[in-house]
């Protein structure tokens, strides 16, 4: 890496004003910085970030954290707060994706946990499943008010609201039109229900407040409208970031009026 212009030890101000000494820059790839073996590198985080921050100009993009034992990669564009992988040492040779980004021809890397590429590529699917109800003059704001009910009911099965693999598993019993209408409409309905139903296939279904379901969306989809809904719910949703849903949506056709809250104490989804 010395050859392609990687600078060992590097020389950066430090926020007392002081001098520390970055173990690998190579602007404007990426920082690395290695810690002794079994080092908690979620400590080491802030050092990273800080690196990065001063590293002006051409800052590298990526910062990886290394105790001997697992890389901690991250992608300073997207994703601040989060790895956008994780790689054990021992599965380097099978898994070298994340780390792309070091080869010297133009490679993307390929990571597991990229909640902005999940986010798109989750988004996408909802998307292109909204343009086919409009391609099929489905009122607009009826498809529009599904994909916002869809994504939350996706996201709730994912974070634990819902129980895991429910949206699954109504979406394989999604065999004709009239299932999807029937199934899809009525978990939306019970999701507007308080105090949930007492018994059905639908109980234990909480109530989620706050009026996205206050018109529960029922529409009959068809077969292609199905298979992307199914593909869909194959996304890792904890992964997906709710904040930047609506951005990536307006630059499609959906436009929803409001995004889905991150889940807190004062504005929670469910009662």
């Amino acid at each position: 890496m010395k050859e392609a212009g990687a600078q060992c030890e590097e020389r950066v101000k430090n926020t007392q004003g002081g001098i520390s000494f970055a173990d690998l820059v190579w602007k404007p790839v990426v920082v690395i910085e290695m810690k002794k073996r079994g080092a908690d590198l979620s400590k080491h985080y802030s050092q990273a970030f800080t690196y990065w921050t001063r590293l002006v100009p051409d800052r590298p993009r990526y910062a990886v954290l290394c105790n001997f034992d697992e890389f901690w990669i991250y992608d300073f564009e997207t994703q601040l707060d989060t790895p956008v992988d994780k790689v054990v040492l021992s599965e380097l040779p099978q898994r070298f994706g994340p780390l792309n980004f070091l080869y010297e021809q133009s490679v993307a890397p390929i990571f597991g946990n990229h909640q902005e590429s999940v986010t798109r590529q989750a988004a996408d699917k909802l998307s292109q499943c909204f343009n086919s109800l409009i391609a099929r003059k489905i009122d607009q704001s009826l498809a529009q008010r599904f994909v916002l009910q869809m994504l939350m009911a996706l996201f709730a099965q994912d974070i634990g609201l819902l129980e895991k693999y429910f949206v699954t598993a109504l979406l394989d019993e999604c065999k004709s039109p009239k299932d999807s209408y029937d199934l899809l409409g009525g978990l939306f309905e019970a999701m507007n229900t308080k105090g949930g139903h007492s018994g059905g296939r639908y109980k234990g279904v909480s109530y989620f407040n706050g009026g996205l379901f206050a018109e529960p969306a029922r529409i009959e989809r068809n077969a292609a409208e199905r298979t992307l809904l199914k593909e869909a719910a194959q996304f890792k949703w904890s992964a997906v970031r709710p904040e930047i849903f609506g951005t990536i949506f307006n630059t499609r056709s959906v436009r929803p009026s409001a995004t889905p809250r991150a889940r807190t104490s004062q504005a929670p989804w469910t009662s």
